[in-house]
Parts: C-alpha cells; structure tokens; sequence
C-alpha cells in the first residue's frame, strides 16, 4: 500500500469521526436494552463482528418485544441505521428468516430489518421526525427464526456508521460517554478467563488453595458445554487412583440424565452459587476477555468488555489461566500454538421436541436445508443429540458464526421435514405421525469440540497415550476413549462440501475406569511465562485430544492449575518452576481433598465441614460396577481368573463385580484361591441372567488339583443370593490349601457368564 493512500485513508477516517461527533448522534447497543423480552443476547462471536448481539431464538414463533427507553435531545429529522444481516445470505437461500422490525415513539418503521447483507452492517432505516424527550424504542420479531440486532443509531447527518468489527471502537466509547482508558478490575493472584468446567474447577481450586482469583465468563451461566444453554452432559471419570482432584468436579457436576438432557438438569444455579460462595474469588459473568497487555514474555493485565454495560474493564494479576476452549487469551498474548488445517471435530447445536396435546403446525422454511426421510438421522427419545455437528474444514475462529447458522439451517430444515413433508411419520408412537408433535429446544449456543492447541514443555499424543507413557508430574487421570468424530458418509447426500451430521470413532488405547495420567506440562505455555492453560485447548495433538476433551477430565486439569498457581504464587515462580522445581509441593497440594481450604497461602489448612467429602472413586464404581473391595470374605473377579479359548468382556448387563464380566461359547474360565484360615467355607458364583446365556453350564469345584464337587446352573435365570451369587455348597479347607472354581463352555446352549468367585467363612 502506498504512502498517499495510506494518508488519505487515515484522513477519511478521521473526517468520518469528526463528521460523526459534529452532528448529534444517539447510540444504543441492543443487548443493553432494559428488557429483552423473548430476545436472547449471544456472546460467542464478539471476536468476528465486534459486539455481543440480540437474537430472536423462538424455534418459529415471533417472541416477545425487547423494549427500552431512550432520550432525544434535540428535535428534527434523524436518521435510523440498525447492524443486523440476513444470516441465510452467505449460502443465497431463498427467504429471509431474520426479519423484524423497530418501533420508535410508538411508531413502527416502515423498514423491515434483517433482510439483506451476508455480512453484518448498518442497514438504512430512512428517516424518522421526532420531538425532544424520552421515549420507548421496540426491537419487534416478525419470525422467531433467528433475526440479530447488535445496535441503533439515530443521528442527524445521513453517512452511515464506522461498520468496523473492532471491539468498541474510540466512536462507540464516545457515542455511551465511556473514557478512553479501561476501568480498573482489581489485583489478582490468578485470573480465569472462561467458566467452563475448566475455568469454573480452576477458579474454585484456586481460591480454596488462599488465592485472590477472578473468574471471567463471557456468558451469564458456568459450565460451558455442560450449561443449560448448550446441554452436554458431563462425561468422563473422576477416579481416585492418582489424586482427589476430581472432588471438587463432583461438587459442579450435573445430574443430567441425557445429552441433550432438561434445563433444570444441568443445574447452573448450583455451580454458580458454590463459585459466590468462596470468599477469594471474584466472579464476572457477561465479561468478554478479548485482549491482553504484555509485559515482555508476561500477561500483565486482561481487557474484558461488560457485555451489559459496554464498558472495558482490566484483570491485572501475576498469573492467568486460559480456559476459554478456543485458546483466546494464549493467541492474543503470542502463545506457540497449533492447529490442524482441516478434519477438526466440530460444533454441535442439539435440539428437542415433544408431544403437545393438540395439533401444531411449523411454518415452512424454504430458506433451511432442503431435507427428507434418509437424509438425516431421526430423532430417537425426542431429542437431536451430539451428532448434529458440522464445521469440520470450516475455520474454527473466523467461520464460527455461520458454522453455528449451518447448523441452525440442518436443524429446522429436519424438523420442516418430520411436520410438514411426512418424513418419519410412522416413528411417532403416538401414532399421528408427528401431527402434535412441537419443537421444544434448541441449542443456539454452539458446543465446539475442537479450535487449537496452545503447546506447553509437554505436547501430549495418541502414542503417549497408548503407550502408557509414565510422567513423573502425572497430574489428571484421563478415562474417556480417544474419541475423534468425522461425517457420516450415509448422510452426506447434497451437502458433502459441508456435513451436518457426524460419527464417533473410539480407540481402545484407554483404560476408561482406571484412566491415563495426564502431565502437568501440558498445562501452560511454553513460552508465555504466567500462562496456564486449562480445557480442550491444552497441549495436546489432534489425537490426544479426542481422550481428554470431555468436560470432568477438563474440570481436573483446572483444579490442578489452581493448586499450581499457589505454588507458584508462594515462590514468586514459573509454572514451569513449579515442574521444575517445586513438583513435590505441587503434588502434596493435589493430594489434598477438595474440602481443605486456607484463608491464605501462609495460613494452615482446615477441612471444611459445609463442602461435602467423598470417598475416592474406585475404577469399578467409574464403570458402574460393585467394587471388589466392598464385598465380605475371598473375592476373586475375572481380572484374576485365568481364560483359556475366546472371551469378550461386557458391561452392558448392570450389576457386575468389578470393571466388567466376561461371556463365551468356547474355552474354560478359571478362578484360582488360597485358603488363608481353616475351616468351613461357602464357595459362590455369581453370573447375571440373559436370554442368550446358558441354561446348562458347567461349574467345578477343585480342591488340591482334584475336583471335589460339580454343578450345572442355569444362567438365563437370576441367582437367588445378593449381588447375583449362587451357592456352590459349604466346604471344609485347611489354611493354605489351594483350589480353583471352574466355569466349562462344554455343553453349554448359550454363552457362559463369568465374572466373580466368592468364598465366605462359616462359623
């Protein structure tokens, strides 16, 4: 670009600005409204255009005015301009699903808004007369598909607004009569930037550990993918076979019983009222971290904008913790950093329906993908669920918005398909073939899995993983499946440039009730100095990520970086200190439970009788099975016994001892045993009835190499004693004796169970 271009450039700009300020201009930013109605405020793409946004999410009905009032100073003519777009232009869809219109002094303009642009701009809304005073402006909804609205202007001159996607630029400041310098947020020892599982477990670590934290969350609820908003429920263990790091997960986790699961399920009251509960921890909900002040290779300070208030606010602390999924705060500091160029797992926008009590009727959405019977998959138990997911070649930061909008497109295009073209009508069990059938929910926040990796001393990857590679600062036992998604083939049909619908691939690299350690160097930057890192953005390959991306093992790391940064904070040091030099503190910390708190980091640490305790998840509890441990007298379960021939394992029939029990039509399964005191022993054998498993199968009692008794049993039948054990009979052993009970698939007409031996002493 040449030097005079360059100067008449920054010449146009600043006659822009004086021009703007010279004539009389009122600026009103939507999501500041005093009453948004039915209007919902949408905060996950002030990064592309510059500004949280109102959107009418009413899944097809019109929804309630947002309403507010304003103050005109002088009276005459002014103009009307609205930022808005037509959010189906960018793929030239016919309709415009978006529209509404303003009401300004009780007249409604003659404009209709929404309804042209692919990208966000003003939009004229002609002239309008107006007198001095205070009167009440309308964002009306003409749809309830979708229409956005980021802000009003009124002024007097006819040069539509500076449309740039800065984040409150110098004219918006002056326009709300906010100064130029951010307003002061205090002194922390460690910010939070995003209240995610990660964010939300780190911030509560933190403050339990004596530190003054500040958690930033650019949302109004905690739990990110786990909220009512996006209703993913948790996934993922915490096990106690490393350190109690996941109690205070427990504490946040929901009771969601599906995925997507109801509002009241994700319980975002409860994660919110246990964070306001800690007396070191600051809370800032609405607040969008988007930019950092460096001092060298140091975050001195974060800048947050108040989605509310539209005022900027600065985070000033020795260290920060980038838990915002999408890695935000590392990139904007200069953070190493990866990401794939194409094939990430993507977005997810689940929805739901429901059977009213009469018929109801769904407006036709010509503007939505055109769908039909076979080219989706239907929604079984009246909800969409994880699999609605694209974006996989989109840019995971600048395409965000319209990855949503695709989704939003697949979603009401299927439902147009079920109501009004027939598609699936003989699933309704109702049997009206979806006549009553309604829309319930939809997800307008997006549920990414994938964005980048923020790289740390540690780039944890599939090989590590599989592996059982050992760290010696192993932090977080990881217990889900390195689990990558990738479109389904089968419903690709005309959308193969861009997929709706996604499939699981699970690897068996993990063992999902005892977990793999993760490293604590995956857990900050490696060439920030105070940056930890939280969450799906950790230092992880594309691989490695698909184990530790769900939300509880996320939790986990959060809750270890809280502990790390008092370590950290105590000695004035690195997170790479901490590894380096202080990892035996760091691990006496997380052997803490969750409960232990301290009012500050050279106070003693006290158990906390209000935070509840738990004992530590055993692997066989993780899976939904019996702990061994818990059970009276000699246990041996399958992990003991001795296969020979061909047997699965399975976990599918409840009740089992253990991790899992095991199933055959071919072999023999051997439960060896010492005896360890004299005298007169019940031997037992448990199985868990089927259809398909034997009715015939063989079980030997073998004592000193001799079998002593023999029984058939039939395994389609439920054992009479608790916890599915049947009673081989009483015996007589000496201590020391060794014997063995042994199951045979000879003769058998299904598949034998195996799973636990029992021996208890009789008096």
């Amino acid at each position: 670009m040449t030097r005079p271009l360059i100067f008449f450039l920054v010449l146009a700009q600043f006659l822009l600005e004086v021009a703007l300020q010279a004539a009389p201009l009122i600026l009103v930013e939507a999501e500041s409204f005093a009453e948004q109605g039915g209007w919902k405020e949408d905060t996950q793409f002030i990064e592309n255009m510059g500004s949280p946004y109102l959107m009418a999410h009413g899944l097809g009905k019109p929804v309630e005015d947002a309403h507010t009032s304003i103050t005109i100073p002088e009276a005459g003519t002014w103009h009307v301009w609205v930022r808005t777009k037509d959010w189906v232009a960018p793929w030239g869809a016919s309709g415009t699903p978006g529209r509404f219109q303003l009401q300004l002094n009780g007249k409604i303009l003659n404009t209709t808004f929404g309804t042209e642009g692919a990208e966000w701009h003003w939009q004229n809304g002609g002239e309008v007369a107006l007198p001095t005073g205070k009167m009440e402006l309308r964002l009306k909804d003409l749809t309830g598909f979708n229409g956005r609205c980021d802000a009003i202007v009124l002024c007097m001159g006819d040069e539509a607004p500076d449309n740039t996607s800065e984040i409150l630029p110098a004219w918006r400041r002056e326009a709300l009569g906010l100064g130029r310098e951010p307003e002061d947020a205090g002194v922390y020892d460690v910010v939070f930037i995003g209240g995610g599982y990660a964010g939300t477990g780190g911030a509560v670590s933190a403050a339990r550990m004596g530190l003054k934290v500040a958690l930033i969350q650019n949302r109004r609820v905690l739990g990110g993918n786990g909220s009512s908003e996006v209703r993913v429920w948790a996934k993922g263990n915490t096990p106690g076979g490393l350190y109690p790091v996941g109690d205070i997960i427990r504490e946040l986790d929901d009771s969601a019983k599906s995925s997507p699961g109801f509002y009241e399920e994700f319980e975002d009251a409860k994660k919110e009222r246990i964070v306001r509960a800690e007396e070191n921890l600051s809370l800032f909900l609405g607040h969008h971290a988007y930019g950092v002040v460096m001092d060298g290779r140091k975050i001195k300070s974060v800048l947050a904008l108040d989605t509310k208030r539209s005022s900027i606010h600065e985070f000033r602390a020795p260290y920060f913790c980038d838990a915002t999924g999408h890695g935000t705060i590392g990139m904007k500091a200069g953070a190493d950093r990866t990401m794939i160029p194409k094939g990430r797992m993507g977005m997810s926008n689940m929805w739901r329906w429901q059977l009213a009590g009469e018929k109801t009727s769904f407006p036709a959405t010509p503007w939505a993908l055109d769908l039909e019977e076979g080219t989706f998959p239907y929604p079984q138990k009246m909800h969409a669920q994880w699999f609605w997911e694209s974006g996989f070649d989109q840019h995971p930061l600048h395409d965000l918005e319209r990855i949503r909008d695709w989704n939003l497109r697949a979603n009401f295009g299927a439902w147009h398909a079920i109501k009004n073209k027939g598609a699936y009508a003989r699933m309704d069990k109702s049997g009206g073939g979806h006549a009553k059938a309604e829309l319930r929910w939809m997800a307008y926040i997006g549920g990414p899995r994938e964005t980048q990796q923020l790289l740390g001393d540690v780039i944890l990857s599939e090989e590590d993983v599989v592996s059982k590679r050992s760290f010696p600062d192993a932090a977080v036992l990881s217990t889900w499946s390195i689990d990558l998604h990738y479109p389904k083939e089968q419903y690709l049909g005309n959308y193969a440039d861009n997929p709706f619908i996604s499939y699981a691939a699970h690897g068996k690299g993990v063992d999902r009730q005892r977990g793999y350690p993760v490293p604590y160097r995956c857990f900050y930057s490696r060439n920030i100095d105070n940056l930890f890192m939280a969450g799906r953005n950790i230092s992880v390959t594309h691989k490695a990520l698909g184990t530790v991306r769900v939300m509880k093992t996320c939790g986990m790391m959060g809750v270890v970086v809280g502990k790390a940064a008092a370590v950290a904070r105590l000695h004035e040091s690195s997170p790479r200190d901490v590894y380096e030099t202080y990892l035996a503190e760091l691990i006496e910390l997380m052997k803490l439970p969750g409960n232990r708190r301290r009012p500050h980091l050279n106070a003693p640490f006290v158990e906390d009788a209000r935070v509840p305790s738990f004992t530590p998840t055993s692997p066989a509890e993780a899976a939904g099975g019996i702990n061994p441990g818990s059970l009276k007298g000699l246990l041996i379960d399958d992990e003991q016994a001795v296969f020979s021939g061909k047997w699965s394992k399975g976990s599918g029939l409840k009740g089992f001892v253990g991790t899992h029990y095991r199933y055959s039509r071919s072999g023999q399964a051997r439960y060896p045993f010492t005896i360890p005191e004299s005298g007169h022993w019940d031997v037992r054998v448990n199985w868990l009835p089927h259809e398909n498993r034997s009715s015939r199968t063989r079980v030997l009692l073998e004592l000193s190499g001799k079998v002593v008794a023999e029984q058939r049993v039939n395994q389609r039948q439920a054992a009479l004693l608790k916890n599915g054990f049947h009673s081989l009979g009483r015996h007589t052993f000496t201590a020391g004796q060794k014997g063995a009970v042994i199951l045979l698939t000879e003769g058998a007409d299904g598949n034998v169970h195996a799973d636990a031996v029992q021996l208890l002493r009789v008096k």
